[in-house]
């Protein structure tokens, strides 16, 4: 049981359920009711490219790949993560180095292979060579990325974002966009995967950069050059300020076009529990000055995304 706890927590498990609740939501709640509007949930095996059976492979590649790569990225960070969590380090203190290694390419290949196998039954080639390129991107990552200025942040941040744009690739059929109708159902399923995308992409950047903020003392002794070690803690402070109004802003005009439309317990949920919760988030970056203060508002962030996540519950009676 110790060795199960250990792995789970290698693999970022609470993580891990946020990719899966986020892929479920955006497919049951967004993509089916806008896909096939008018039926009901148990008419769901209404003509779709992305049946319940290829989209749970479709999760699983996503989860195999993520695992993969929170292994590998605590495989390199483990001097890091010796100053910054020691009592977290999982790697040679109850998992070996060659067995970490040895989930990292399993799970890797494990997702790679159904990803392609999902290009060929969709006829899609997207899918394959991008999650091939996400794996190959948290590699590179783990590697060398994480260590420079803003890169890693981005990349991760863009990555989190792919969680949701999959599954609206995986539906769209470039051949059947000069259909009226069909054309007509894809934007409305676009319209949502650009704004939850875009909310995923901001929210994981303030929260990449805060961690950075928190592991500034390890990250400075082992020569990375993140943004609280290059610019310092004050011009950081304002980079994130900057993309908490950036994004507290773009959701406050989102809900009120919600209100305009109707979708009343959407719109009053997303107020309670994403934009007003941001508001607290900016004030308490203000005063922060210990990595505990970072820590929690780490947290925090953390639960504003999965209130965000949640928000997609409403429309499935909307769409």
């Amino acid at each position: 049981m110790k060795l199960i706890g250990a792995f789970l927590r290698l693999i970022r498990w609470p993580n891990i359920f946020f990719i899966i609740i986020t892929q479920v939501l955006f497919y049951t709640c967004i993509l089916m009711p806008a896909m096939n509007p008018g039926l009901d949930f148990l008419s769901w095996y209404a003509p779709v490219k992305l049946i319940p059976r290829f989209f749970w492979l479709l999760v699983l590649s996503s989860v195999c790949i993520a695992a993969a790569g929170y292994i590998i990225n605590d495989y390199f960070d483990l001097n890091i993560d010796q100053v910054n969590k020691p009592d977290a380090i999982v790697i040679q203190r109850i998992i070996r180095r060659r067995w970490a290694i040895f989930w990292h390419l399993f799970l890797s290949v494990t997702g790679i292979t159904i990803a392609f196998y999902l290009s060929w039954k969709l006829r899609n080639p997207v899918i394959g060579f991008a999650n091939f390129g996400c794996a190959l991107l948290l590699w590179l990552y783990s590697t060398t990325f994480k260590k420079q200025l803003l890169i890693g942040n981005v990349l991760i941040s863009l990555l989190t974002a792919w969680v949701i744009l999959v599954i609206y690739f995986a539906e769209l059929s470039v051949t059947r966009l000069d259909e009226p109708h069909y054309r007509e159902l894809i934007k409305s399923v676009f319209k949502f995967t650009i704004i939850y995308s875009s909310f995923a992409f901001i929210i994981s950047l303030i929260r990449e950069v805060v961690k950075d903020m928190e592991d500034r003392e390890g990250d400075a002794r082992y020569g990375c050059r993140t943004m609280p070690i290059v610019w310092g803690i004050p011009v950081t402070r304002i980079f994130v300020s900057v993309w908490i109004v950036v994004l507290g802003a773009a959701l406050l005009i989102v809900q009120i076009y919600g209100l305009l439309q109707g979708w009343w317990m959407g719109s009053l949920f997303s107020l309670a529990a994403v934009v007003y919760p941001l508001t607290g988030i900016f004030t308490g970056l203000q005063r922060a000055t210990s990595t505990a203060d970072y820590h929690r508002l780490s947290i925090r962030i953390k639960w504003v995304m999965l209130a965000g996540i949640l928000s997609m519950i409403f429309f499935k009676w909307y769409l």
